[in-house]
């Protein structure tokens, strides 16, 4: 199992790496692929997807307008001539509004194929899954270190990850949350929050400062704090995410990826991580 997990994840970073070099229009593409994968998982998993193999107006729903937001972002910051929020805020707002429409309008035309629950589920899942996610995509062309400044969210997600699962392992004693993740320590947590805090001090400082322009130069302390508050951010991301499984009793959310499960299983604190760094980076490099 070990040698699985890590043949898949030296997989995956060098997906993740080509990608993001890439950019533009193979990461927009890719990012869309990846929340269309995680966007069905999750359906599935909370019974949005309700049975059979076809797939249900509510969710081709959620299909077509990731499509459409992703199409629509591609396009907004391709046509921007500097960095600026309004083209993204815009078209988060407007696929939004016009997905909070159309999901009524399938409840209502189909009543009562779907329940309320169903409908709401359906409506969360596209924000918490492929919108959240393509904060990767606004990173990496909202800035012109952007393909630098993204390895900043694998660092405080998979990067604390792998600290926290050294340190659990080496010192672990008092369980985090026994109910939700038996295997996760306070310890660990610990370890997973210093250990980001390191890899964002010495990434910025040997990394991205030396090749940025003074734009995007981040100052050391405010670098490691956004490293350890995102490490904190992708552990609830990842708990959450788990929670949800044990909510209805499934142990993986597919088996796309060998030795780790489903999409969400692998991006689930990406996919918050992600957010909080695009964020971040708007206040400390003003």
């Amino acid at each position: 199992m070990f040698r699985t997990r890590l043949i898949s994840g030296i997989v995956l970073v060098a997906i993740a790496a080509g990608t993001i070099i890439a950019g533009g229009l193979v990461l927009a593409a890719v990012l869309c692929t990846i929340s269309l994968i995680a966007y069905r998982e999750l359906t599935k998993a909370t019974g949005v997807h309700d049975g059979g193999k076809r797939v249900n107006a509510l969710e081709m729903t959620g299909f077509l307008l990731t499509i459409a937001y992703y199409a629509g972002l591609y396009i907004g910051l391709l046509r921007m001539k500097e960095y600026e929020l309004t083209s993204v805020y815009r078209v988060f707002m407007t696929v939004t509004v016009v997905a909070v429409l159309i999901f009524m309008f399938v409840y209502v035309f189909s009543f009562p194929r779907f329940q309320a629950g169903q409908v709401m589920a359906a409506f969360f899942e596209l924000i918490y899954a492929p919108f959240l996610l393509s904060s990767l995509y606004i990173i990496r062309e909202g800035w012109e270190q952007g393909a630098l400044l993204t390895v900043l969210v694998f660092l405080c997600s998979w990067g604390s990850d792998t600290c926290a699962y050294a340190v659990g392992v080496l010192f672990g004693k008092h369980k985090m949350t026994p109910k939700l993740s038996p295997k996760k320590s306070i310890e660990g947590g610990i370890g997973g929050v210093v250990g980001a805090a390191l890899l964002f001090g010495l990434y910025t400082y040997y990394v991205i400062n030396p090749v940025s322009v003074e734009q995007v130069q981040i100052g050391l302390f405010p670098a490691m704090c956004l490293g350890a508050v995102g490490a904190l951010v992708s552990m609830i991301g990842d708990l959450a995410a788990s929670a949800i499984k044990r909510d209805h009793n499934i142990k993986d959310y597919g088996k796309l990826i060998p030795g780790h499960g489903g999409i969400m299983d692998r991006f689930d604190s990406v996919i918050i991580a992600a957010p909080f760094i695009f964020f971040g980076l708007t206040l400390i490099t003003g």
